[in-house]
């Protein structure tokens, strides 16, 4: 199987994937944007700081899951898939742990913003429509 055509089998998925990050993107910003004219910047740091901890992880795990497709290399595909979880997985504690050790977090904008990341995977299909 060609390169191509095993990309072709992907290309729902990873449109889907990278659809859903970009609207993370957009409402983490907005959000930001928000709190930074109703409260100040140090809320709206810790809302940029919530949903880049909340989009980095989901971008690794989108590159990382939607690598291969196809019969000829299913274990590719699941291996591909499950490392990505994992990564995903370390990265989400390490971004934490680094902005919790390196920055003056305010709670209520950075997990906010963060669950809010969380929450589009299962809110998009419904606007994403293909």
């Amino acid at each position: 199987m060609t390169a191509s055509r095993r990309n072709d089998l992907v290309k729902p998925g990873r449109k889907l994937a990278y659809q859903q990050i970009g609207i993370s993107i957009f409402l983490v910003v907005a959000c930001a944007l928000v709190t930074y004219f109703c409260w100040g910047l140090s809320y709206a740091i810790s809302a940029l700081t919530g949903g880049a901890i909340g989009i980095i992880p989901n971008f690794i795990f989108a590159w990382k899951a939607f690598r291969y497709s196809g019969g000829s290399v299913s274990k590719l595909v699941v291996e591909s898939f499950y490392s990505g979880v994992k990564l995903k997985l370390v990265l989400t504690a390490l971004l934490f742990a680094l902005a919790f050790k390196f920055m003056a977090i305010l709670p209520v904008p950075f997990f906010g913003t963060f669950c809010l990341v969380m929450a589009i995977p299962l809110l998009a299909p419904v606007f994403l429509k293909n």
